[in-house]
């Protein structure tokens, strides 16, 4: 599913015009972004909780030379999936 077809389903699934959606799942993205940009996390109870991860930095290999490189510690975003979520991706019943 893209974002074009995510407004869609959204406009449908509540009703409100596909313009409404756009705005909604802009505003969720700037919303998830601003709290993560911060250090923070953010948990949707059953669903999942956004978070910022830490990375050491470490050496790798350039893999079309095979020179090695430093790769520089970084923050990046992970999604860790809820119980609720999981179980209904799996089909399953809690």
């Amino acid at each position: 599913m893209n974002r074009k077809e995510l407004i869609d389903a959204l406009a449908t699934k509540t009703g409100s015009t596909k313009a409404d959606a756009d705005r909604n799942i802009a505003a969720l993205i700037d919303i998830i972004t601003a709290t993560l940009k911060k250090g923070d996390n953010l948990a949707l109870v059953g669903f999942g909780t956004f978070e910022v991860r830490k990375r050491a930095a470490r050496n790798g290999r350039n893999p079309a030379t095979g020179a090695a490189l430093k790769i520089k510690a970084f923050k990046a975003p992970a999604f860790k999936a809820g119980a609720t979520l999981k179980v209904a991706v799996n089909g399953g019943k809690k």
